[in-house]
């Protein structure tokens, strides 16, 4: 995982898997099959051109085929799944594929790409830049790896970014102290006011799993 300054967010750039699988068009069933096998994914991009994602082909949309495998759709069953049927008699990747592809841009944030997985109700997404041209895959575990970031980093994040700068007078009297990713912050500042967002601005430092503020006011400043 990329590092950037701890005042910055971690984007899509710092934890997406560079080195992707893509598929073609024209890439057959059982080569798309054996991909998902060999590297152990749900889903590939399809690309197209230059690197153009122009869709994504996931378990999801083979299914129908194993589905649909020993009967036939009747009409009905037919008229009320047509894509799906529609899908069990395709063999290439531009018939089986979802289109347009759900995208992200390499500049989102953790929490945007996140929130679109979640809306979505996907696991992973091409990362692509303003031309749509393929630049990395971020899965739900990439964005699970800001939370790798050790207690040392991210007791420094805190003081360098949210204590020096909201207290520039009296933190030294904070201590800052982070156990499994959880931060503590204790001490007397004379600016009492500031408290709760020195609390809001240590839950938003990336990695933090949970806050303990206990700061109070140093009434004899």
């Amino acid at each position: 995982m990329t590092s950037t300054s701890g005042s910055t967010p971690y984007t899509v750039a710092d934890v997406m898997t560079t080195k992707v699988i893509a598929l073609t068009p024209d890439t057959g069933f059982k080569d798309i099959a054996a991909a998902m096998g060999r590297w152990k994914v749900t889903a590939l991009p399809v690309i197209e051109g230059e690197g153009r994602v122009v869709g994504v082909v996931s378990e999801a949309d083979l299914l129908p085929k194993e589905e649909f495998h020993e009967h036939r759709p009747g009409l009905i069953e037919q008229m009320r799944r047509l894509g799906d049927t529609a899908k069990a008699g395709s063999t290439r990747a531009e018939d089986l594929m979802t289109t347009p592809a759900v995208t992200i841009r390499p500049d989102a944030t953790l929490p945007q790409a996140a929130r679109l997985m979640a809306d979505r109700h996907i696991k992973r997404l091409p990362v692509v830049d303003a031309d749509g041209t393929l630049k990395g895959i971020v899965s739900r575990a990439d964005l699970l790896k800001i939370f790798l970031r050790t207690d040392d980093e991210l007791t420094e994040d805190i003081r360098q970014n949210v204590v020096e700068r909201l207290f520039p007078l009296s933190h030294q009297a904070v201590e800052v102290t982070v156990s499994h990713g959880i931060a503590t912050l204790t001490g007397q500042v004379r600016d009492h006011t500031l408290i709760p967002l020195a609390e809001h601005l240590t839950h938003s430092v990336e990695g933090i799993v949970d806050v303990h503020c206990r700061l109070e006011a140093n009434t004899a400043a």
